[in-house]
């Protein structure tokens, strides 16, 4: 169902995307957006356990909106671009990933994903970002991912 990696031999293990995925800062969300047109997005999120987690602060943004008309997703992390000038190459690492995204409805998943959020980002202020949380419920929507096919890679 999923196309093979043409460059097989740059292919990481599922191990190191998965590391890639938890040490990322930032993705970009591909979705299938209004007239059929692709849209990416960049985002904050949090992977776990095989799935992505992200925020949106509303339920009818152009991403939360195209989620619910077609869940499948892709979402794509660059770690390393380093431009190798002299070789006319690049240093890399990324990782894409294919999907089916859920806005979530159950308030004890909203909360157990926001806090994935929370503690990758602010980790350190776990109790203040569960009070923002509860103060902002109803403001915001999560979204899982949950991974169908993930291809880490990295090379030069």
């Amino acid at each position: 169902m999923f196309r093979k990696m043409r460059l097989s031999e740059n292919m990481t293990s599922d191990e190191e995307a998965a590391e890639m995925l938890t040490k990322a800062t930032n993705g970009v969300l591909a979705v299938l957006g209004d007239d059929e047109y692709p849209y990416a997005v960049p985002l904050s999120f949090a992977y776990d356990d095989g799935r992505i987690y992200f925020h949106s602060t509303s339920d009818t943004s152009h991403k939360i909106e195209a989620i619910r008309k077609n869940p499948k997703v892709s979402f794509c992390v660059i770690t390393q671009g380093n431009i190798l000038p002299e070789k006319f190459n690049t240093l890399y690492r990324s990782v894409i990933v294919f999907g089916k995204a859920r806005v979530l409805t159950d308030p004890k998943e909203i909360e157990q994903g926001i806090m994935k959020i929370v503690k990758k980002y602010a980790g350190d202020y776990m109790e203040s970002g569960r009070k923002y949380m509860n103060a902002e419920a109803g403001n915001f929507c999560v979204v899982e991912i949950s991974i169908e096919h993930m291809t880490g890679k990295a090379g030069s």
